[in-house]
């Protein structure tokens, strides 16, 4: 009898240990009231789960449905083990969760954990905040700046292991280009057309109907525009991940509109550690649009003709170690980052406005479960109460 109720309890435990993996890893789809069951209910009647002979069935309550929560979360689980003599041993654990955030970052027009130089003649509307220094170029004076200036601050900066992992994770299920890779885009591109892959100088046609990505290229990637007669849209339907130098530019200096990237809310991130005279990231010559995020480990060279973003569109470009160069030639609506510095040159009409996310809008970050994104970084957990319930 007591083997009996052993294997019982095993059995539930396994239930529990389960269920926190699935916590860890993303693999909880939780309904609106916050549960999520499994194996799923058929007709009515649970389908159950067999661990040591004996009947397994999970329940996980999620506590706190509160979008203001931020990087804690507690979560219920209960693990019911029954035995075909019709015995069941229950155990109900609470467990918390501690979530990568990383959402203060983003209440800043130009934010870096080193240093700040802001050319005189760019209008900043929004918080600049150093882990150092600041330094305003020209009289010497805040008065372009719009916002608080805060120097030595204590910033919680990420990590390049951290947003890699979380990054490469939405690229796992998609396509992967191996080699050097350049996307020579004709006509209106995408979605509506094709686009030229080259690999190792091996030209394909390659046709993405709803937009770009899930993408891993392992290697460089250059993505450009060889059409100098009509613009062309490369729009983004998913994450785009590149593990050397990256370059985006439309087809000459003179003509930069002709090549429009359409972020639509999607990630652009390069693994690249390329810093000191050359970039990982360099975007120049061309417009961007709609919301999204441009990262890279290295140096990011960032000068886009034209607007970039817009009121309900906040766009957020970070180098995560090295330095981030910005040379506006409008307005740019949401957040600056570099980890070594951020310096924003002066440029026609440049302007750095930060006026946070719009109600309802999602950015590809890591902001804590309060954030838009879907797949939050489990940082640690721990069991806070582990009960048995026997019947």
């Amino acid at each position: 009898v007591y083997e009996k109720k052993t294997d019982e309890l095993y059995a539930a435990d396994a239930g529990v240990e389960d269920a926190i993996w699935r916590i860890q890893n993303n693999k909880v789809e939780f309904d609106e009231d916050g549960y999520y069951s499994y194996p799923d209910p058929e007709e009515g009647v649970a389908e159950l789960w067999l661990i040591n002979e004996k009947s397994v069935h999970v329940e996980i309550y999620r506590e706190d449905l509160d979008p203001t929560c931020g990087e804690n979360l507690t979560y219920q689980i209960l693990s019911i083990a029954t035995s075909d003599a019709g015995t069941s041993t229950t155990i109900d654990a609470y467990l918390s969760v501690q979530y990568v955030d990383f959402s203060a970052l983003l209440d800043n027009a130009i934010v870096s954990n080193t240093s700040i130089i802001i050319d005189n003649g760019v209008d900043v509307t929004g918080n600049v905040t150093s882990g150092g220094s600041v330094t305003i170029r020209g009289d010497g004076s805040d008065e372009d700046v719009d916002g608080t200036v805060t120097e030595n601050a204590e910033l919680d900066w990420p990590s390049w292991e951290a947003l890699s992992a979380y990054y490469l994770n939405q690229v796992k299920d998609g396509m992967t280009y191996y080699g050097n890779t350049i996307l020579d885009l004709e006509g209106n591109s995408c979605p509506s057309g094709p686009i030229y892959k080259t690999i190792d100088k091996i030209t394909e046609r390659v046709n993405w109907p709803d937009g770009l990505g899930p993408l891993k290229v392992d290697g460089k990637l250059d993505i450009i525009s060889s059409d100098n007669d009509e613009v062309v849209t490369l729009k983004l339907n998913e994450t785009i991940y590149i593990t050397g130098d990256t370059k985006i530019y439309g087809p000459n200096a003179k003509k930069p509109y002709g090549l429009t990237i359409d972020l639509n809310g999607q990630t652009i991130f390069v693994e690249s550690d390329t810093a000191g005279g050359k970039y990982a990231l360099e975007i120049k010559d061309c417009v961007i649009v709609g919301s999204g995020c441009i990262i890279a480990v290295g140096d990011v060279y960032f000068a886009p003709k034209g607007d970039v973003g817009g009121e309900d569109d906040f766009v957020l470009v970070m180098s995560i170690e090295g330095t981030t160069i910005l040379q506006p030639s409008g307005t740019f609506y949401g957040c600056m980052a570099g980890n070594l510095c951020v310096d924003v040159s002066s440029g026609l009409n440049a302007t750095i406005i930060n006026s946070g996310l719009a109600e309802g809008q999602s950015l590809d970050f890591p902001m804590g479960v309060g954030g838009a994104d879907e797949t939050p970084i489990v940082t640690g957990l721990s069991i806070e109460s582990w009960e048995i319930e026997r019947q």
